[in-house]
């Protein structure tokens, strides 16, 4: 019988399921072995007491047929368990037909027509084993109303052969339970393995899917970070260039100097907006960044926010306006500070010339930040992408783009993944509520604190210059290796620097043949030449020193390997590229701990 294609929804489904699927030997034989038993049977059965049971055994099988019609057209749709229940109650009724010939109703006392009847008995009981097993109570059920009519009137028989074949039937009776028995164990297994197999399947293939679109997102991701991180070293280039050719006229004015300076600057913090979402990134899936929660004024939050993208607003003729908010809330302030950042970059990227509000309001237990614009808003089919890595949502104008590249907010679909991550890690609700032609809102949930319980911050004293220091630089890039070496020197810093350990300590023989020599701080690259890492270099450099020189360890790398490994060294980490600023501060830092022990 011919059945559409369905899945069953669990193991029990997929039995009742089977028991349908394989009924077909059982109702063919009904059909076919109906005509033997009663052409063999006439001659000592009355034709009508025949004739009425044929006529129920075929109609039975008929309603039996229709009921398993009714099944593959409706697909199982009731309980499995009624389904069965009604398959159930027409094989027993159909066996009881099938006992009736081995009962004192249709089988007279003659030898002969009791061996024919035992044979037949025997064969539709064991040839419904593996059509009714999937089901136990109908196979046991159907075998109890087939044999036992006939070891019943077997026992009730004079003469040691009807004897005989009650013995048989009862052991015919206690295998076929228990081969049924393994052969429902052997399906249901089956089954089962299936299952498991069709969620094995289902697994692979989401991964696959998965895998395939993180691999497509990365290569869009490494297209736009081509032309974004090269556009920065592109006018980089030129503003260097520019300085240059300043430089061979003569003097170079302070003014020009200055601009020239200021607009460098600007193109480096740009540079480090896009590397700072890929550092974001690499750490949150490193699990390395670390979250330090405390009570803190939401007003003075808002307020950075406001003063630090006023002017990037109106450079692209957007109006930006925050509410000030009177509210204390528990958060770690830094990471707070990062979402708010994104999503006003988003707002500030995706809505240029429109209006953005930066406000809070009071839920329960909490403050709600909201990020508001009145730009162009995303669809709803882009709605549960925007949160995903390395996904950029259309919708900006080439014009708009453009302001982007000026502004310097372009960026490389990291934003909004870096929000939703932090506000994870944080703990905090994020929601996105927009219609296309009426704006965003994007806003992040901070339960409310006690202001009673902040801490009491003392101002950080400004940071001395110190001393010079002596510095132990390995760095395998010549350029690199040059410009910190320039500047270390410029500061009154004296270096021992070269490309290898090697070649370090060489200078630092060369430098003591001169006079004391001593080393503050030993300022190491990660990725090193020779197979060797900054951690190598900074534990061969102390066994040349002789003692544990404070260390610091400058990398480019944002795998999340790499940032656990240099996370589990202990030492302190700066990422490139690192301001002079930065820089300054780090060096002293490093050594505050043993100030030229």
């Amino acid at each position: 019988m011919n059945a559409p294609a369905r899945q069953p929804a669990d193991v029990a489904a997929a039995m009742v399921d089977l028991l349908y699927r394989q009924s077909n030997a059982v109702l063919f034989a009904n059909f076919v072995i109906a005509l033997p038993v009663c052409y063999v049977l006439r001659p000592s059965v009355p034709a009508p007491l025949l004739a009425a049971w044929i006529a129920a055994v075929y109609l039975l099988t008929t309603l039996r047929i229709g009921l398993s019609w009714r099944y593959f057209r409706r697909g199982g749709s009731a309980a499995p368990q009624a389904w069965a229940r009604r398959f159930m109650v027409l094989s027993w009724v159909s066996s009881l037909l099938w006992g009736a010939v081995g009962s004192s109703i249709l089988l007279p006392p003659e030898p002969q027509l009791v061996a024919f009847c035992c044979i037949v008995l025997a064969g539709m009981s064991s040839g419904a084993i593996p059509s009714l097993s999937a089901h136990p109570p109908t196979y046991r059920g159907s075998v109890a109303a087939m044999l036992l009519p006939f070891t019943l009137y077997c026992l009730m028989q004079q003469g040691p052969m009807y004897g005989v074949y009650a013995g048989f039937a009862a052991c015919l009776l206690g295998a076929n339970l228990y081969y049924s028995q393994v052969t429902y164990r052997t399906l249901r297994d089956g089954v089962r393995l299936r299952f498991e197999n069709l969620a094995l399947i289902g697994a692979l293939e989401r991964e696959r899917d998965r895998a395939t679109a993180a691999d497509q997102a990365k290569t869009r991701f490494l297209a736009a970070a081509g032309h974004d991180l090269r556009q920065p070293v592109y006018a980089i280039g030129l503003q260097a260039a520019a300085l240059t050719a300043l430089g061979e006229r003569g003097d170079v004015p302070a003014a020009q100097a200055h601009a020239v300076g200021r607009r460098l600057r600007a193109t480096l913090a740009r540079m480090d907006h896009l590397l700072d979402g890929l550092l974001d990134a690499s750490r949150l899936d490193a699990g390395l960044m670390p979250v330090r929660r405390r009570p803190l004024p939401l007003a003075r939050l808002l307020a950075e926010v406001g003063e630090e993208y006023a002017g990037q607003a109106r450079q692209r003729g957007s109006v930006l306006r925050v509410v000030p908010a009177r509210a204390w809330v528990d958060s770690d302030p830094d990471l707070l500070k990062r979402i708010l950042d994104n999503l006003v970059v988003n707002a500030l990227r995706h809505a240029p010339r429109a209006s953005i509000l930066v406000g809070a309001r009071r839920r329960a237990g909490a403050m709600e930040i909201q990020v508001i614009d009145t730009g162009p808003g995303i669809a709803p089919a882009h709605q549960a992408r925007v949160f995903d890595d390395y996904v950029q949502v259309p919708g900006t104008t080439p014009a708009d783009e453009q302001a982007d590249e000026q502004a310097g907010t372009r960026g490389l679909g990291l934003g909004l993944a870096i929000v939703r991550r932090l506000a994870a890690l944080l703990d905090h609700a994020v929601t996105l509520r927009s219609a296309p032609g009426r704006g965003c809102m994007f806003s992040v949930r901070v339960p409310l604190a006690d202001a009673a319980a902040a801490p009491v911050l003392a101002a950080a004293p400004a940071e001395p210059d110190g001393e010079p220091l002596c510095v132990m630089l390995v760095d395998d890039d010549p350029q690199v290796l040059g410009a910190l070496t320039e500047l270390l020197t410029v500061w009154g810093h004296v270096v021992y620097g070269g490309p290898s350990v090697a070649a370090v300590c060489e200078a630092h023989l060369a430098a003591s043949r001169d006079g004391a020599a001593p080393v503050h701080l030993i300022l190491a690259d990660y990725r090193l030449g020779g197979g060797l890492t900054g951690l190598d270099a900074v534990t061969m450099l102390r066994a040349r020193v002789g003692h544990a020189v404070p260390a610091l360890i400058v990398t480019g790398d944002t795998a999340p390997d790499r940032l656990q490994a240099l996370h589990d060294s202990g030492f302190p980490v700066l990422h490139k590229p690192i301001h002079g600023d930065a820089l300054r501060a780090a060096l002293r830092r490093a050594v505050q701990p043993a100030e030229f022990a």
